[in-house]
């Protein structure tokens, strides 16, 4: 039986780990050893953002990466803005299909954050113009009938995840820059949406509007006392799930086993 190592390894931060890793065609040439031709890396941003759409993106890479690699392609949290616009475009310029899903803040608000971000990964998948004979994931399953590997921190290791991490930021930012001149009293072009305390003093002062994530706790509390509840149990079965998840994680994870 495989023993797997701890996914941070012992006197080292998540952040230490992550800006350390090594980010490969590894895991896709380990599928195509076992066949599969068509790979395509799936991967979402804005999930813990409060205001907006999850946005996904599904990436099918040529069988050579090198370029992408030798330009330092890898988890979009790790790039500067500069960075992720340069490799977006060498990503759409020699991608055999490239696709977008997203989920509003309404849809978010009706099945919850976990199942919004499923969505819009199945309906980026669906969006390529190429259908894939596989996916890769950071770190979550979709529901599609396509063979699917889950690796956390995927975004990190796998070159077509970290494709898709740089594809849907890129345009989630994109958007937020333009619903800032909409909404200019949020600041959304600096924090994109997300819980900084800029934006959480923002709501204090004009309150949320239709594009605030109603379920989520900074924002259910000006919806009463009721609102807030429902909210906090949500996000408090979403992380249950979470943890329930990373700890029957029985996948493919390269690097993380010995």
């Amino acid at each position: 039986m495989r023993r797997k190592r701890p996914l941070i390894p012992p006197g080292k931060t998540k952040e230490q780990m992550l800006r350390e890793a090594v980010c490969s065609d590894a895991p896709e040439q380990a599928l195509r050893f076992k066949g599969y031709e068509v790979i395509a890396g799936v991967d979402e941003v804005g999930r813990g953002a409060l205001f907006g759409p999850v946005v996904a993106a599904a990436v099918i890479l040529p069988l050579r990466t090198t370029r992408l690699q030798r330009l330092g392609l890898r988890d979009s949290k790790q790039l500067t803005r500069d960075e992720r616009e340069r490799l977006d475009r060498e990503v759409r310029k020699v991608a055999i299909a490239c696709a977008i899903g997203e989920v509003d803040s309404v849809g978010i608000d009706t099945i919850n954050i976990y199942q919004a971000s499923r969505l819009a990964m199945k309906l980026a998948v669906d969006a390529l113009a190429t259908a894939p004979d596989h996916l890769l994931i950071d770190a979550l399953h979709i529901d599609h009938g396509c063979a699917q590997t889950k690796i956390i921190y995927g975004d990190s290791l796998s070159i077509s995840i970290a494709a898709a991490s740089v594809v849907a930021k890129v345009y989630r930012d994109g958007m937020m820059r333009e619903l800032d001149l909409l909404h200019p009293q949020y600041g959304l072009a600096s924090h994109k949406g997300y819980a900084t305390p800029e934006h959480r003093a923002a709501l204090k002062k004009h309150g949320p509007c239709d594009l605030h994530r109603k379920s989520f706790a900074p924002v259910a509390m000006f919806y009463g006392r009721s609102a807030l509840q429902a909210a906090l149990a949500t996000e408090q079965d979403i992380h249950a799930r979470e943890m329930r998840e990373e700890e029957l994680l029985e996948d493919f994870e390269p690097c993380l086993e010995d």
